[in-house]
């Protein structure tokens, strides 16, 4: 099933690639299918890997990412080619431009998640480290913010680490997307040990029960440091992306949707407060007020600072319904050697992509997503432990809500934020983190699936006795 997937997921790139060379040259050069037969063979890779060292695991998992990276790349591809003269077009080597690092990046972010795979045989061994993950995690979202702007800031977000030249850095790199795993492998553990005392109710408000007074520390100082994100770090995704996998995780624990609300209202109103502190008195939460003035009016100063948004919104109009067609868009005029849509290569990716193929397109590759997401959720139904339940689920929301987060940002629904499309977006760091992710993901269905007896334990349906004295102690509990 999965290897079917697999080559359906590659044939689907391949058509689009087709397509974009057809759009592009009204012709399809003889070596279109290079970047995506490169792609097959590190997918397939991977594919024989899951069926050795995870056998179990979901067979949609694999095939839906690749389909997405698979895009990612074909799409980049395209816009190497819209970089180039068109009469160089047909003679572009398909080892060049940004698709080609694209590709090494895959490459690189599979054989993380085969490692991944490799090391961690059991999902619980992640729960032994729970604090020094925590540790870790605490200090990969931190680096960015208290390094000058300079080593750190790209678009007035302080998100990454940059070495050399301040804007065009050899190297640079988010760790903030590493802390997400870190982070939930913490909370997971956490609130496997507190979940009790965390849903102890106080009061019954319209018919919802609340948690106790006391009992809300963990939640408060969450808060209070997606709050230092999204002032000292200067980006509302970000912040929400750590506060939002805290509490929905803790909900996943609980049960109890009061703290959900509670989390919604902390968040909006640590938010708005800031909007107004940056209207007042500026400094540290200047670049929040910014960004929230162009969210609301971006036609304001559209050849200025709404210029972002106001080309992605206008993309996306221009693609409509059905897209202008594969290759037919313009995130790059050559002749003038300038993105009419800033950033469209990461950020601004998915704007792109839609005004080629139109709303019916972006759907698919959000319902593609989907899948992803509700796969990870089901492997956190399946599996038997309350950490797995709540490591699988949590990843499989945060990985929801960073899509969310992107969308709603070039979308006009959310400001603007510093978060890349997964699995699609250039650049390594997002790339690798997220099949480090997925690694988990398939760790855990593999748990959740796998076939057991009474001898052997873990998750599955267990073969009933043949006498009751065979019966174990904690199952009789």
């Amino acid at each position: 099933m999965e290897l079917a997937l697999l080559i359906f997921a590659m044939i689907v790139v391949l058509l689009f690639s087709a397509a974009v060379e057809a759009g592009m040259m009204e012709e399809v050069t003889p070596d279109f299918w290079v970047p995506v037969g490169v792609s097959f063979l590190i997918f397939l890779g991977m594919h024989f890997v899951i069926r050795w060292l995870a056998p179990y695991a979901d067979p949609v998992l694999l095939p839906a990412v690749a389909l997405i990276n698979g895009m990612g790349i074909a799409f980049l591809r395209r816009l190497d080619l819209g970089a180039a003269p068109a009469a160089q077009r047909a003679d572009l080597s398909a080892f060049s431009g940004d698709s080609v690092r694209q590709l090494f990046w895959t490459a690189a972010a599979v054989v993380g998640a085969t490692l991944l795979l490799f090391i961690m045989r059991d999902h619980k061994s992640l729960s032994r480290y729970a604090y020094t993950l925590g540790l870790v995690g605490i200090v990969l979202v931190l680096i960015p913010a208290v390094l000058p702007a300079r080593f750190s800031a790209i678009n007035g977000a302080k998100l990454w680490i940059k070495v050399g030249p301040e804007n065009d850095p050899y190297f640079s790199i988010q760790p903030g997307e590493f802390a997400k795993i870190c982070l939930l492998s913490f909370f997971a553990y956490y609130l496997v040990r507190k979940r009790e005392v965390l849903s102890l109710a106080s009061k019954r408000i319209l018919g919802i029960d609340f948690p106790r007074a006391r009992d809300l520390g963990p939640v408060l100082v969450v808060w209070l440091v997606s709050l230092m994100v999204l002032i000292f770090e200067k980006d509302l995704g970000t912040s929400l992306l750590y506060f939002g996998m805290f509490v929905v995780t803790l909900y996943i624990a609980t049960e109890r949707a009061s703290w959900l609300i509670i989390g919604l209202l902390l968040f909006f109103g640590g938010a708005i407060s800031a909007y107004f502190l940056g209207a007042a008195i500026g400094g540290p939460f200047a670049n929040f007020y910014d960004r929230a003035n162009i969210w609301l009016d971006p036609f304001a100063d559209a050849n200025g600072t709404g210029y972002q948004l106001v080309q992605s919104l206008l993309g996306l109009g221009t693609g409509g319904m059905f897209g202008v067609g594969p290759g037919k868009g313009l995130p790059y005029l050559a002749d003038f050697d300038q993105y009419v849509l800033p950033a469209v290569h990461n950020d601004f990716i998915f704007a792109g992509l839609g005004e080629e193929i139109g709303l019916f397109g972006l759907t698919a590759m959000l319902a593609v997503y989907l899948f992803i997401a509700v796969r990870g959720l089901r492997a956190a139904i399946t599996v038997r432990d309350s950490f797995g339940k709540l490591l699988a689920g949590g990843l499989s929301f945060t990985l929801g809500l960073q899509v969310f987060v992107i969308i709603g940002g070039i979308s006009q629904l959310i400001p603007l934020t510093g978060q890349t499309t997964p699995f699609l977006s250039a650049g390594g760091s997002s790339l690798m983190a997220n099949w480090l992710l997925v690694a988990v993901l398939l760790r855990v269905s593999d748990a959740g699936r796998r076939p057991v007896t009474l001898a052997t334990g873990g998750g599955g349906v267990v073969a009933p006795p043949q006498k009751l004295a065979d019966i174990p102690t904690e199952v009789v509990r």
